[in-house]
């Protein structure tokens, strides 16, 4: 045997080589793909005759998973199109590209992808003797951080650039463990991934992404070929890894299809049953007592298939989903009303957009559309924190100091007469029903503030006042001055109190004090000032 191309025949399955899964690609599989996982000591990411293969790693071609043997070998069934990829357990770490996106899959396409407008796989050709993975170790505490990106959807270079000066150079020398694109990564032109790939590697951290509607290939006559240019740059489009204490399922959850009488695409939110296949014998192998996150791209809520899935996680105590797509921020909490039949909710979060609302609004003094999202939220991104199977959610406002967790509306002046009559607005942007919001004018006592589902009032006098500038350029016939703001929307993290009768004219700071889900506290100020008379 050649040990170094893996040439061993093998009789079904090798002795000692787990395998879990149905068929799958089995009924339509021509070949059997054979391979190593390895420490790659020498980091040639080839495997040299005194490199240690690595026993009981997961190997998936997305339908079965096979653990490697004590040799570190696997063996799956493969199609003419079919992407291999080996599930990253903890310690180890997958190589990297030179924009450090993890390369830990091999995708066989002897013939290529099919011929679309923005390119998909080359030919692959034969498939090779052997199909391995080399894999490095790594430290990975119980104790990690990951970062969120929600929707960085850049039409072209400009926004692109955006993204570096809104986001990516706040973060670089981030102690993150790796950051994770929850999808709409570009905004249709795929060509922009490459220099979107660029400027997130100088985070210098492992960058895992998701796929969205805006990710596809618009042109492609099959879901099966909606990804072909995703593939090519990213890999498969649902997967798994472990990070430290915690299971990662990335899931693919854009189902397109092509109507049979107009022969146009559309999409919608949807699993499929071989999707939901892999995820049912990947968990099987998870421990009940692993937290497990599955991220995607549709919020799950909106997923047409969304109970098959339910049924495979409502039994499991420690399990969350993160999401994009809706370009605002809300923690989700999924119960019996909508077919969820475990013994708890189970938490969904819909992460804030680094693109906010499509970089849309005025600009402020850098040229960056403020892209205030529909929400009344500011844009930017989220950091996970995980600690064993506890995890907490930070959010962070582009281009503004990490503690301005929160946006405080009130006048600037109002008459003593009209004191009590008088609303404040707090929209604290990573809150949710959970969370306790309370007000005070000056030393006086702490008030209760009641949590509403409506417009930011102060959002919409900001889309009333660009509305209207935008109609003045227009009735001018000049060009307008920038891309109008997305129409508010009702938020889902907004308070309102009445400020208390008896403040005395003068100027007072009203102070706001916010506690979170995951029970921290934030503190902010507005200064208002009342004057005599009514």
């Amino acid at each position: 045997m050649n040990r170094r191309m893996g040439m061993w025949v093998l009789a079904g399955v090798s002795a000692g080589l787990m395998v879990w899964g149905a068929a799958g690609i089995a009924a339509n599989a021509t070949q059997r793909a054979r391979g190593i996982v390895f420490h790659d000591a020498n980091n040639n990411q080839k495997f040299d005759a005194e490199e240690k293969p690595l026993p009981g790693v997961r190997v998936s071609n997305g339908h079965q998973i096979v653990t490697t043997d004590s040799n570190g070998r696997y063996e799956l069934p493969i199609d003419d199109d079919t992407t291999l990829f080996v599930i990253k357990p903890r310690g180890w770490r997958t190589p990297l590209s030179e924009h450090n996106l993890p390369r830990f899959y091999y995708v066989h396409k002897p013939h290529g992808s099919p011929t679309l407008k923005h390119p998909g796989v080359a030919p692959t050709g034969p498939l090779p003797e052997s199909v391995d993975f080399p894999l490095y170790p790594q430290a990975e505490p119980e104790k990690f951080e990951a970062i969120l990106f929600g929707d960085t959807q850049p039409r072209d270079q400009k926004e692109v650039d955006y993204i570096a000066h809104d986001v990516v150079e706040d973060l670089v020398g981030t102690k993150a463990s790796f950051g994770v694109t929850l999808g709409d990564i570009v905004f249709d032109d795929l060509a922009m991934m490459e220099p979107l790939n660029k400027t997130i590697a100088l985070l210098g951290i492992p960058w895992y992404n998701v796929a969205g509607n805006h990710d596809i290939n618009y042109d492609a006559k099959t879901r099966k070929h909606a990804n072909e240019t995703f593939e090519r740059v990213y890999g498969p489009s649902y997967y798994s890894f472990d990070y430290g204490p915690v299971h990662f399922l990335v899931l693919d959850d854009i189902a397109w299809e092509i109507d049979g009488k107009t022969g146009k695409g559309s999409y919608h939110g949807g699993l499929g049953e071989e999707q939901i296949a892999f995820i049912k014998t990947d968990l099987e192998q998870i421990p009940a007592n692993q937290l497990v996150v599955l991220m995607m791209h549709i919020p799950l809520n909106e997923v047409d298939d969304r109970h098959g899935l339910y049924r495979l996680i409502e039994e499991r105590p420690f399990c969350i989903s993160i999401s994009g797509h809706t370009h605002h921020h809300e923690h989700l909490w999924i119960t019996d009303k909508d077919g969820w039949k475990g013994p708890k909710p189970h938490h969904h979060i819909i992460n804030v957009t680094v693109c906010g609302s499509w970089w849309t609004g005025a600009p402020d003094e850098r040229g960056i559309p403020h892209t205030t999202m529909a929400d009344g939220a500011p844009n930017g991104y989220s950091i996970i924190s995980f600690d064993g199977t506890d995890y907490k959610l930070d959010f962070f406002a582009a281009g503004r100091p990490a503690d301005h967790q929160m946006e405080i509306d009130a006048p600037e002046e109002i008459a003593v007469a009209q004191v009590a009559e008088t609303p404040v607005f707090v929209n604290f942007f990573n809150g949710s029903e959970k969370s306790k919001v309370e007000f005070r004018v000056g030393s006086g006592p702490w008030q209760a503030m009641a949590h509403t589902r409506e417009i930011d009032p102060k959002l919409q006098r900001t889309y009333e006042r660009e509305e209207a500038i935008l109609n003045r350029a227009k009735e001018a016939k000049a060009p307008p001055p920038w891309r109008p703001m997305s129409k508010p929307k009702a938020s889902s993290h907004l308070w309102k109190g009445l400020l208390p009768a008896g403040v005395d004219a003068g100027t007072h700071s009203i102070e706001v004090r916010a506690t979170d889900d995951f029970g921290r506290t934030h503190t902010d100020r507005r200064v208002l000032r009342v004057i005599e008379g009514g």
